[in-house]
């Protein structure tokens, strides 16, 4: 889920959050959630805006998995913001190294329609790295049927974890998600990782949010988007509640416009 901090109570261990819909389960709201781990409530203020990942039990709801994606006091104000996506934005030419150690750009898959996702192979959480591999391979499988769609449509997969995610971890986890193991050719679904010098900036134009833990696993945000063949965003996902249906449409609507011009 997504929102806005209201109020914090360190004595109670929760938060007010002015939180966004979630479809198929609550209306957008304004009301108080605990907090799974109350340890961490003196890194959150009233004004930050975070995600968070929401359990429902019978006694209340709790807030865990929590990242800050914007904080809001004047005297820890990050020194940079995570951009806000909007359809029509130019994707920047980020740089990245492929699952065969090969390094690709953003702007190569211009003129195509680029599905785009991030991962990282560790992920422990079904409904988030998992869950988004899990649907690409089922777009990739759809695709597949349509030679014509196939053509002109590409898939990324890129890990916020290139000290863990070498060239040969992506390649092992790249090829078991498409089902093709050692003859995965990689030719239509890339897996790939930005330099640690490149990371940041990614993350923030692409609003992912990625802490990592004492655990070695990684706090994160989800984003997917469907980038149009002139590198330019379509849609965007911020969330994993998306469907395989929702991003073969995209494909479909930005294909026949394509024909079309």
């Amino acid at each position: 889920m997504r929102g806005k901090i209201v109020t914090v109570d360190a004595q109670r261990g929760e938060v007010v959050l002015d939180a966004a819909a979630i479809p198929g389960y609550m209306e957008a709201m304004t009301m108080p959630f605990k907090l799974k781990n109350p340890s961490i409530i003196s890194e959150l203020h009233p004004g930050d805006s975070i995600t968070a990942t929401l359990i429902a039990t019978d006694a209340s709801d709790l807030l865990d998995q929590i990242v800050i994606i914007a904080q809001a006091k004047p005297d820890y104000k990050p020194s940079f913001y995570y951009h806000p996506i909007q359809p029509g934005d130019k994707v920047p030419d980020f740089k990245l190294l492929n699952q065969s150690g090969k390094e690709i750009h953003l702007g190569q898959f211009q003129g195509k329609v680029l599905l785009m996702t991030f991962i990282y192979t560790r992920c422990p959480l079904a409904d988030y790295c998992p869950r988004m591999s899990r649907n690409f391979a089922e777009i990739d499988k759809a695709l597949a049927k349509d030679p014509q769609l196939y053509r002109k449509t590409h898939l990324l997969s890129v890990s916020f974890d290139p000290d863990y995610d070498t060239p040969q971890v992506l390649r092992s986890y790249g090829s078991s998600y498409t089902g093709n193991y050692t003859k995965e050719t990689f030719a239509h679904w890339d897996f790939a990782a930005p330099s640690k010098n490149d990371l940041p900036a990614l993350l923030r134009y692409f609003d992912v949010g990625a802490t990592p833990e004492k655990d070695r696993t990684i706090t994160h945000s989800l984003s997917t988007l469907v980038i149009e063949p002139d590198g330019k965003v379509y849609k965007w996902y911020p969330t994993n509640d998306w469907t395989t249906d929702q991003v073969l449409n995209d494909v479909k609507q930005l294909v026949a416009k394509q024909g079309k011009a």
